[in-house]
């Protein structure tokens, strides 16, 4: 009887053993060889992969030892920097290559037609974030709609996509000139009376885009949002160390610093986030009309209570608020941080576009979106910092069914396609010679649109929804700083770009300003 107890108490102990055991086989050899095998009928080969690991540990090996110091000098040519295994890759099994991130498998894509095919409506209920990806951000922003698939991804655009029409858009432009207002006073405090000064730029910009994410975003202002911008900060950190790991089966079980650090800010965060909405939703509830019910979590908030077929619960408006917070702050800090420092670099093109704003402006202090329409060559200058500085340096996405591409390219179910942006803005193949070297007059008379080869912000029904308000955010900023200050790089400043979820700077960006009286 005894042995009879002890098998009915560890059968079911046992089923679990064997079904986890299942499922780490598949996962790890049963699939990946499927795929292989798929890819090489297809001529597709690429780097061995190694048990558990794939090939990360070649990739860390090259990044380590490509991103250990500064570059020696102010080149754009960073493709060997950061991305220095798709080199390596591509020159020894071509342009389309398969490689393995732990169990996932990515293949390379580059050409403009296939990528288009990609990234089209007819794939994007079937294409969407991998399980690595999901892991990986899911403590930074959560299920929002950035990492949201199928379904889910289409219900939450459904609700999102109408803060950032173009009224919408217009209408907070007045936040973007009060918080660049105010960040200019703070320059011409420390610049004192007309004399240059010296301030990193990024910093101030940092603080800059996210008071305008506050305000257009929370109806709040920065110093409100501080806490939450610290924490998001910290998480994106930890969030980055944790996943290093996810290669190893169970690895997000195991108990370690980064795991506990990562639980205690996010109920820090979720305590903030949660009062925020809820006092938000009473207001709705009891009928009080507020000058923010406009911004976006009062759209948000709005479309979910009118709409039943739109309901989301509080964890996944949370969710969408850290999406909101940290898409609209970090990729926009980026964007106008890089274009400073190449019109710092390149003092005729910034001659150029503050000649410009003056023409067009005319000594005008309200900024309107007709001027901002009129801003050509700042738009030009725009597009070029986004070519050689995407916000993001590479896209995968993984095919949840098997889909066609093109004539006759096959991806398999599971499979992600991994598209290396940072190398296709940088080829020299599609953007001549001079792919390397800051030219905004490559943008004269074209538009992004134009060219398929151009994906700062992703592309088809799952481009980035931002983009707009990014673009038009960045031309009030720059406008209204070249108009009053011209600036050259420091002497301090030190070139090493990395990638740590977007690419920044890693020494920030100091610069000379000098008041124009």
């Amino acid at each position: 009887m005894g042995m009879v107890a002890l098998f009915l108490l560890l059968a079911p102990l046992l089923v679990l053993i064997n079904k986890a055991a299942w499922l780490v086989f598949s996962a790890y050899c049963l699939n990946p060889i499927g795929i292989q095998k798929m890819m090489a009928k297809q001529g597709v080969s690429g780097p061995r992969p190694s048990f558990l690991t794939g090939n990360l540990q070649h990739i860390a090996t090259l990044l380590a030892k490509t991103t250990s110091s500064d570059m020696v000098e102010i080149t754009h040519d960073i493709v060997p920097r950061l991305l220095p295994h798709y080199l390596s890759w591509s020159e020894k099994y071509g342009e389309r290559f398969l490689f393995w991130y732990g169990n996932e498998g990515r293949l390379c894509l580059t050409d403009a037609n296939l990528i288009k095919d990609f990234l089209s409506s007819k794939h994007a209920h079937v294409t969407g974030r991998s399980w690595l990806q999901l892991q990986g951000s899911k403590h930074l922003i959560g299920r929002g709609l950035i990492m949201a698939n199928g379904d889910d991804w289409f219900q939450q655009r459904r609700i999102i996509a109408p803060m950032f029409m173009g009224f919408k858009i217009k209408a907070f432009m007045g936040y973007v000139v009060e918080s660049t207002k105010s960040m200019l006073r703070s320059i011409h405090d420390v610049a004192g009376d007309g004399t240059e000064c010296e301030v990193e730029i990024g910093a101030y910009m940092t603080k800059l885009t996210g008071d305008v994410i506050s305000r257009a975003g929370f109806g709040s202002s920065y110093e409100k949002g501080t806490r939450i911008f610290q924490l998001l900060q910290k998480l994106q950190y930890l969030t980055a160390q944790s996943s290093r790991h996810l290669w190893f089966p169970g690895a997000r079980f195991f108990p370690s610093k980064f795991h506990r650090e990562i639980k205690t800010v996010k109920e820090e965060m979720k305590s903030i986030l949660m009062e925020t909405i809820k006092k938000r939703i009473e207001g709705l509830e009891i009928g009080r009309i507020c000058s923010s019910d406009s911004d976006f979590l009062g759209t948000i908030l709005r479309e979910t209570q009118e709409d039943p077929k739109k309901k989301m619960t509080l964890e996944l408006i949370m969710d969408e608020c850290k999406t909101i917070y940290f898409a609209g702050h970090e990729s926009s800090a980026m964007l106008v941080t890089w274009t400073v420092m190449l019109l710092a670099t390149n003092p005729a093109w910034q001659h150029k576009a503050r000649k410009e704003v003056g023409e067009i402006f005319k000594g005008e202090s309200a900024v309107t979106a007709d001027h901002l329409s009129k801003l050509n060559l700042l738009n030009m200058i725009i597009n070029e910092s986004l070519r050689l500085y995407p916000p993001v340096a590479m896209l995968p996405r993984m095919a949840f069914q098997d889909i066609k591409l093109g004539d006759s390219l096959h991806i398999p179910k599971g499979l992600s396609v991994w598209i290396p942006v940072l190398a296709i803005h940088h080829s020299k193949e599609i953007w001549g010679d001079d792919a390397d070297e800051f030219n905004p007059e490559r943008w004269s008379g074209k538009s992004p649109a134009q060219i398929g080869n151009f994906l700062p912000f992703a592309g088809g029904p799952r481009n980035c929804l931002g983009q707009a308000f990014a673009v038009m955010e960045a031309k009030i900023i720059l406008s209204m700083l070249i108009a009053q200050f011209s600036f050259k790089i420091s002497d301090k400043y030190r070139h090493a770009p990395i990638n740590v979820l977007t690419l920044r700077p890693k020494h920030g960006v100091p610069i000379i300003l000098t008041p124009i009286k």
